[in-house]
């Protein structure tokens, strides 16, 4: 919740303060941090709190010895960063970047502590979109690598929610202890298939072969964000899954098998391609590549020993990396460079940073006393007693070896870069103390533990238990013995001197040895194919004919309609008589309806005649006793006119003819539905009671919501969640009425014109509308007063926000058709502000439901004599919305057609639909 609130207040910080914001949220992170260290001695019990109860998932936090290791990561690291940032950003508003920076450290804390794996997937995704919008706001160059970056993590991040969906099923849970303590996992077919989408999740995530592209493309962004996300958190994600899952796959040998192969194979790519840049940022981004391939490959060992090394160097890691990538920032920011080949002598005008950059790329390179040589040496002990034949444990350490020797060779040509070399032209000053604090805590950090490693031991070998499942005992110490470990750091260190002192010569042979495939070209040409694929489907459905529009999802419901109906074997015998004297009247009332609308020629006849088959079937829900339904029919109907006969004077007056194939092919799809509707209806109508749900309802409406108008409480309380998802594309729809309307012109002023004589009554416009404009004067607000009757009263009687809204619309309607002039018609209330604030109160309802542990869950509770619900509220919202639709489409599909209107004078425009009216055919 601490986090959560300084994410919260982390934008406004950064608009108010600036870049020193940073002083106030990097000591907020690092202070949590600790505080967390502390109270994570006495073992702090679960929380959980319901979300989504009928799917079971909670928003479950349980703090274990892997989950500490990480959220100490996270804050720590995260306050060095932003702490940092407060000295290095440009003295301007920097509210994005800490609210983006801020809510990163929340997912990433909430991803590491979470025991759902909806929450996980859900943190995970956060992340995802954290660095997309991090790296883009680096201006128009980092455009590409946000979208590649947002590609690559993307597609992990749907092999994850695979991976969880499936767990979730086939457990029956999504709680990730009830999941890891599950029998299932005895299961190889379900086993292998969470393991290839969990490693591949994780791949994607942590810059794995053959996703490794993305990380060093993403280094388009800023210093901090790169400190932070692509070397020290985010990455780490990906190795978080891993081994929070090997306690369960540590056995299956195809986990094996794609951890370490595809691990050795990224850290030593990964580490030739460091060795290849002389970029300083460059070289620490494929450096990060290669190191959590190290910490891939020590997963994929499986063992207790080997899941606590690469515990150990996830920290060592975390803490080398941050402080070089920051110091990376230091020295570009003094000398306006990164480039080694032009750096040099730096330890004479910058003595403190290159201490400080030496100290943590030794510790990088796995050099005594540092951390980075104990984590080195455990995973190399981790390597030897890989699983399989002898020769696969002496394989995988000599390729170990390889990347190791490789670490030490571009480690070595980053120090030797920036102090070897004439000194700069330019003056260089050292960097303010100021700016060099934040950066010393890591890179000393890897000094100090290696000398004593004793406040680590337990946060890493409880990590490692936790990893592994089972308990492991052990500490930390730079000496353990000659040893063949020991050996082959010995054989490291000499062939990476011997790399260093053959720089010149090594850079000549290994420069022009560039990979013959880009794999940023590859994500790129999949990027475009799934456009182009995307818009070949679309090409299906890209027309204005109304008609193929409507025929996909018509076959379709006749394809699925008849697949039904054919594999029924044995329908049940119907219930009573399903059919009344009285529906032969309404068929046929609706079947004349059906008829006269195929057979008019004129648009108002059609819509006159299709009215009588939205009022017949509004007839017919009252005579069946759904008077919710049958009113929202009714109003539905209303509404539909007002907007229809808007549109029709913007176009002709009668159907243009249709040719005869259209014709034909129209009437066969009419005919194929109207089939398999009916089919249907026999199949699957009056065969039944009423349904357990339906009998739940009524028996418990009274008890559960406290209403009694079942339809009501079902739309606001018992399946709010639906109505939700419901107003929002409401919303959206009356949203993107008000764009395409405004910002195209599909409303023009080719409207038609009714062209009259000078003495024509039409001529009095003010006269003519006297009757309905003083009728719509008392009766336009009654109406609106009635919705509001007709809202507070649907918890227990027919009506409800949805109704409401209709009448309240009905009502704004006739006010609007009464106005004599544009400037009176066009209504005052804002539609956007209505149709926004229906939708936030309605999200602001449901937040409210956590109180009680759950989204949406109502809240009851009586003002002095009369019993409130929440739900009421949330009704509220739905009214705000359907009454800002209403109010969008009067103002943007009326008043344009009246303006034209009343240009009466105006000569007839050619392309325009145009109607004359006499003098004898005004009455």
């Amino acid at each position: 919740m601490a986090t959560a609130a300084v994410a919260v207040a982390a934008p406004f910080l950064g608009q108010a303060m600036g870049r020193r914001a940073g002083w106030v949220l990097g000591p907020a992170l690092f202070a949590l941090g600790v505080a967390l260290w502390v109270a994570s001695s006495s073992n702090p019990a679960p929380e959980s709190y319901t979300w989504i109860p009928s799917l079971g998932v909670a928003f479950s936090l349980r703090l274990d010895g892997l989950g500490l290791m990480f959220s100490l990561l996270v804050l720590l690291v995260g306050g060095a960063v932003l702490t940092y940032s407060a000295r290095h950003l440009t003295v301007a508003p920097h509210g994005n970047f800490y609210g983006l920076m801020s809510l990163f450290a929340f997912a990433m804390l909430g991803l590491v502590l979470a025991d759902d794996v909806v929450l996980l997937f859900l943190m995970w995704e956060i992340t995802t979109f954290c660095s997309f919008f991090l790296i883009a706001r680096s201006g128009p160059p980092a455009r590409e690598p946000a979208i590649r970056t947002l590609l690559v993590t993307g597609a992990g991040g749907l092999a994850l929610l695979a991976a969880a969906a499936t767990m979730a099923v086939t457990v029956g849970s999504t709680q990730l202890t009830v999941i890891l303590a599950s029998d299932a996992w005895n299961d190889t077919a379900f086993a292998a298939t969470v393991a290839v989408l969990l490693a591949f999740a994780a791949f994607a995530k942590s810059a794995q072969f053959p996703f490794q592209a993305w990380l060093p493309d993403a280094m388009a962004a800023a210093t901090p964000v790169s400190a932070y996300l692509h070397a020290a958190a985010m990455v780490k994600a990906g190795i978080y899954l891993l081994m929070r899952f090997t306690s369960v796959l540590g056995e299956l040998p195809l986990w094996n098998a794609m951890l370490i192969s595809v691990g050795l194979l990224t850290a030593v790519m990964g580490a030739f391609a460091a060795l290849r840049r002389y970029d300083l940022k460059s070289m620490l981004a494929y450096s990060t590549v290669s190191q959590l391939g190290f910490l891939v490959a020590a997963i994929g060992i499986g063992t207790p020993e080997a899941l606590v090394a690469a515990a150990v160097h996830t920290v060592a890691h975390a803490l080398f990396k941050s402080a070089l990538f920051l110091l990376t920032g230091i020295i570009d920011h003094q000398t306006g460079t990164r480039d080694i080949r032009i750096l040099g002598r730096l330890h004479t005008t910058m003595p403190a940073t290159t201490v400080l950059f030496g100290l943590a790329a030794l510790s990088m390179a796995g050099v005594p006393p540092l951390l980075g040589f104990m984590s080195k040496e455990g995973i190399f002990a981790a390597f030897l007693t890989a699983p399989g034949p002898a020769w696969v444990g002496f394989t995988v350490a000599t390729l170990g070896v390889l990347a190791a020797v490789l670490t030490f060779g571009y480690a070595s040509k980053m120090v030797l870069g920036i102090i070897g070399g004439p000194a700069m032209t330019k003056p260089v000053k050292e960097a303010a103390p100021i700016y060099l604090f934040p950066v010393a805590l890591p890179a000393l950090a890897g000094l100090l533990v290696g000398l004593w490693p004793a406040p680590v031991d337990r946060l890493v070998y409880d990590a490692g238990a936790n990893a592994s499942g089972t308990p492991v005992d052990g500490y930390l110490s730079l000496w353990h013995g000659v040893n063949t470990p020991l050996v082959m750091s010995l054989l490291v260190m000499a062939a990476g001197v011997g790399l260093a002192l053959a720089r010149t010569r090594v850079d000549r042979f290994v420069e022009p040895l560039a990979s013959p495939i880009s794999a940023l070209r590859i994500v790129d040409k999949a990027r475009v194919g799934i456009i182009r694929f995307g818009d070949r489907m679309g090409d299906i459905t890209r027309t204005d004919s109304p008609n193929r529009h409507l025929a996909v999802p018509i076959v379709s419901l006749v394809i699925i309609a008849g697949v039904a109906v054919a594999t029924l074997t044995d329908l049940p015998a119907i219930v009573g008589d399903p059919t009344r004297p009285f529906d032969w009247v309404l068929v046929g009332l609706l079947v004349i309806g059906v008829a006269g609308a195929i057979a008019a020629r004129s648009r108002v006849a059609a819509i006159a005649i299709i009215g009588i088959v939205g009022f017949g079937v509004t007839l017919w829900f009252l005579t069946l006793g759904a008077a919710d339904v049958a009113l929202t029919q009714l109003l539905v109907e209303i509404l539909t006119v007002v907007v229809m006969v808007l549109l029709l004077r913007r176009l002709p007056a009668t159907f243009r003819k249709a040719s005869k194939r259209r014709a034909v092919g129209a009437g066969m799809i009419a005919a194929v539905a109207g089939a398999a509707t009916t089919l249907a209806v026999f199949a699957f109508t009056g065969r039944r009671e009423l349904s357990p749900a339906g009998e739940y309802f009524l028996r418990e409406v009274k008890t559960d919501t406290g209403g009694t108008n079942v339809v009501n409480t079902i739309l606001v309380d018992f399946r709010a969640l639906d109505t939700l998802g419901e107003i929002t594309v409401l919303a959206m729809a009356g949203v993107a009425v008000l764009v395409l309307v405004q910002s195209r012109t599909l409303l023009s002023s080719k409207s038609a014109r009714i062209f009259v004589s000078p003495d024509s009554p039409l001529r009095r416009e003010r006269d003519n509308a006297v009757f309905l404009r003083t009728l719509s004067r008392l009766v336009g607000p009654l109406t609106v007063v009635l919705s509001l009757f007709f809202l507070l009263r649907g918890h227990n009687a027919p009506g409800g926000g949805f109704i409401a809204a209709l009448i309240g619309g009905a009502g704004v309607a006739l006010i609007y058709l009464a106005a004599d002039s544009d400037e009176s018609a066009r209504s005052r209330l804002p539609a956007l502000a209505l149709i926004g604030s229906g939708v936030v109160l309605a999200v602001v309802t449901g937040l409210l439901g956590y109180v009680d542990q759950s989204f949406l869950r109502p809240l009851h509770f009586d003002l002095f004599t009369v019993h409130i619900s929440t739900a009421v509220v949330f009704d509220v919202g739905v009214y705000l919305v359907v009454i800002g639709v209403v109010v969008a489409s009067l103002n943007l599909l009326g008043t344009p057609t009246r303006r034209a209107m009343r240009d009466l004078d105006a000569p007839p425009d050619a392309e325009a639909p145009t109607r004359t009216a006499s003098k004898e055919q005004v009455s």
